[in-house]
């Protein structure tokens, strides 16, 4: 008999580290290269900035998560606060997004291996694909515990990271770019070397950086005790923000001056190799490899679980609410694994490309999904003042704070629309809402059919 239930097999330690993998892969590692060619040093700003609307929107979706204890994800929150159609699209459209940051991840993946090898960049995206699919297969805990050690190792390099450039820091060490110091962040053509311009353009990479972050609601079903360990997970956030993102950043941009910097490679292995130690700069290659690996695995699990919240739902297939022996949605994984080998496809047909296009198009539609946390937890707020007012984890400056982060998801869509590198992608990004208007209206109109024909013929 297939099974329908999930297991509850995630530890707090394995939440606490899905929490940090979550906050830090492949937007950071590689996507960062991108930004700071636009922004230059400001680039630390706009990190902050979003970094900090991110934790709000955390906030939010804790309180929403720990308010009822049926709750599984937040499309179950988006059909109690807006409605099945919210739902249904939400469900599907975050779907959708993890499907295009897992492609990103692969194609980072083939990126990373020619630092090695010089073959086509589908081989090893195809090669991970089917490595973690077999991961992925088998216990709930098992996906725990490859992210556990995948985060530790990023958590590690970073460390190292910040622990090198202070070392070089005090010693004012001479690079091949000229000296490590603080005055990198200014000489070379100022904070905001492109202007306001290039500070907003950067916006974009920046916010598929954070994606991810959201796992800590996704992994709710299959967590021991999210009374403790969701909350414990949010509010570290901001210290991981400032640590991980603005101190990795700060410490990158004294070693090596933006204008050195290339969009294409990752900055931290050039960071180790401008500083003459070019066994390091491989190790981090490697690290970031397994980030991006990690970010693939991540996308695979929140996926197949996507699928089979959709299905319990009868908003999917019914086959993909089913279970295997070791309580995996496999029908859902093999499926979600399938459409994600087309970033193994983008890899051959436009390798230069891609990584852009599928980032833009996941930073869109996750600003949608963050939008409707946001204003579930305004409806919330409003409607169900019982639950907030007995809720443990109330999240701060509300509502206030969730109109101000919806004004600041809408104008980075305003500025997506006005560069002309993410247009494209911002335009083509509604064909996907209004298909799925369209398959959400001929499902209403066969369950209506049914149930007539249910009473007609009882």
């Amino acid at each position: 008999m297939a099974q329908t239930e999930l297991k509850r097999e995630l530890a707090n330690r394995h939440v606490q580290l899905i929490a940090i993998g979550g906050t830090i892969g492949t937007g950071l590692f590689l996507g960062s290269g991108k930004a700071i060619e636009k922004a230059g040093p400001s680039i630390i700003i706009t990190y902050l900035i979003v970094g900090m609307a991110i934790f709000f929107v955390m906030r939010g979706l804790g309180e929403l998560l720990l308010s009822k204890a049926g709750y599984q994800s937040f499309t179950d929150i988006a059909e109690d606060y807006l409605g099945p159609r919210a739902a249904f699209i939400t469900g599907w459209t975050y779907w959708f997004c993890w499907i295009m940051t897992a492609m990103a991840d692969v194609i980072a993946v083939g990126v990373y291996v020619q630092y090695w090898l010089d073959i086509p960049q589908w081989i090893p995206a195809v090669i991970c694909l089917i490595i973690l699919l077999g991961l992925n297969l088998m216990t709930v805990k098992n996906f725990g515990e490859l992210e556990f050690w995948f985060a530790l190792i990023k958590v590690i390099t970073i460390l190292a990271l910040i622990g090198l450039g202070i070392v070089l820091l005090i010693m004012g060490f001479q690079t091949d770019a000229g000296s490590v110091t603080v005055r990198n962040l200014w000489e070379h053509g100022g904070i905001f070397p492109n202007g306001v311009t290039g500070f907003l353009f950067s916006f974009q990479m920046v916010v598929f950086a954070y994606v991810g972050v959201e796992l800590v609601g996704v992994s709710a079903a299959e967590t021991a005790n999210p009374e403790k360990s969701i909350p414990s997970a949010i509010n570290k956030i901001p210290l991981r923000i400032l640590f991980f993102y603005v101190g990795a950043l700060f410490v990158l941009l004294c070693i090596n001056p933006w204008t050195q910097l290339s969009p294409s490679e990752s900055p931290f292995v050039r960071t180790f190799t401008l500083v003459g130690i070019p066994v390091a700069a491989g190790i981090i290659n490697f690290v970031v490899l397994t980030s991006a690996a990690s970010a693939c695995n991540s996308g695979m699990f929140s996926t197949s679980r996507i699928l089979y919240n959709l299905s319990r739902k009868g908003q999917a297939p019914e086959r993909f609410g089913q279970l295997n022996r070791n309580h995996v949605p496999s029908s859902s994984l093999f499926v979600s694994t399938l459409v994600i080998s087309g970033g193994a496809l983008l890899s051959k047909l436009i390798p230069g490309q891609a990584f852009e296009i599928v980032t833009t198009i996941s930073a869109i539609c996750f600003i949608w999904v963050w939008g409707v946390i946001l204003v579930c937890h305004i409806r919330y707020k409003r409607s169900r003042r019982d639950l907030h007012n007995a809720s443990k984890f109330k999240a701060p400056f509300t509502p206030f704070i969730n109109y101000v982060v919806l004004a600041l998801f809408a104008a980075i869509l305003v500025i997506m629309l006005i560069a002309d590198e993410t247009r494209p992608a911002l335009l083509c990004t509604p064909l996907w809402f209004i298909l799925l208007l369209v398959l959400y209206s001929l499902r209403s109109r066969k369950v209506k059919r049914s149930r007539e024909s249910q009473v007609t013929n009882p």
